[in-house]
């Protein structure tokens, strides 16, 4: 590895590796943190370990748990987890609570561990990064992890897509999935729809409608293919709707124009007015503030 400190943007583009290789030890830290060697990789004792505190996933799957902690009883720990040092005898989690729960269940005493320096926010943009990696993760779940990233690491979208090694465009894929009914979100989560589908439901802005092409789509195991046709002739039809509807006629409309001057004219402010080929409509008078509205309401002698 070179001496020279890469620039800011180049460590942006590399992801959780350059997270965890340029981690600055400063100050107290470089006393505790134990002498490296030479692969890099210590034993350190499972009891020594707290977990991450900033861990973006709750829920492990106790079989799946079972299986790797048997994987370990026969082949040892393949993938080193990764921890910060605290204090002498005293580590947390950044990534692996997996294989370190696993390996408590196979019985080991010790774990082979990538050894860094990090500050909290750290922690959480390695642990939320390092989950994202992973590829068992529902569309949803990294969803919300990218959601975190933003709001508690102080990342704009262009950083964030750099840090996970997506465009922006993909990024703002899985964040508009955030925006769907709770019941299309937990459809996502328990993998009964793809993030295929979800895409093609987010262009319907009518909710009620939504979550009836959800409904078919699950009930009738349609495929993305036919909610995205679905989707297009319910927007087809919309447009079509409403370009047959009738607009008012040019003398109309003119009259409507120099009533809504006057209007504005009279109440010193910007006045919209609407009306349909029926004669129904509104009038819409926006104010500033309350003393604006007090002197709207003077005009009108209702004070």
């Amino acid at each position: 590895m070179s001496d020279s400190k890469p620039n800011k943007k180049s460590v942006l583009g590399r992801g959780l590796g350059a997270l965890l290789q340029d981690s600055p030890a400063k100050g107290k830290s470089d006393e505790i943190l134990p002498e490296v060697s030479k692969a890099g990789i210590f034993e350190i004792s499972l009891e020594e370990i707290q977990v991450n505190p900033f861990q973006p996933r709750t829920h492990f799957d106790k079989d799946a748990l079972e299986e790797l902690a048997e994987s370990i009883r026969v082949q040892g720990i393949i993938q080193p987890i990764t921890v910060r040092k605290l204090a002498p005898n005293e580590y947390q989690l950044i990534s692996g609570e997996r294989r370190f729960q696993a390996s408590k269940i196979a019985g080991l005493k010790q774990i082979p561990a990538y050894v860094r320096t990090a500050n909290d926010q750290q922690m959480l943009e390695m642990a939320l990064i390092e989950n994202i990696q992973r590829e068992n993760l529902n569309a949803l779940e990294i969803a919300h992890s990218y959601q975190r990233l933003l709001a508690e690491c102080n990342l704009k979208q262009e950083e964030l897509g750099d840090r996970v090694g997506k465009n922006r465009t993909t990024v703002n894929n899985y964040l508009r999935l955030l925006k769907l009914p709770p019941t299309i979100q937990a459809a996502i989560r328990d993998q009964q729809i793809s993030m295929g589908h979800a895409r093609a439901l987010i262009n319907v802005e009518n909710v009620e409608k939504q979550l009836s092409i959800f409904k078919k789509a699950v009930e009738e195991e349609l495929s993305v293919r036919k909610v995205e046709a679905l989707v297009k002739s319910l927007n087809e039809g919309k447009s079509k709707k409403e370009e047959k509807s009738p607009g008012l006629d040019p003398v109309r409309k003119y009259e409507m124009n120099k009533i809504q001057q006057r209007l504005a004219s009279h109440f010193g402010t910007k006045v919209a007015l609407k009306s349909n080929d029926r004669n129904k409509g509104e009038i819409k008078i926006p104010f500033n503030s309350a003393s604006d509205l007090n002197r709207i309401l003077e005009i009108l002698e209702l004070i």
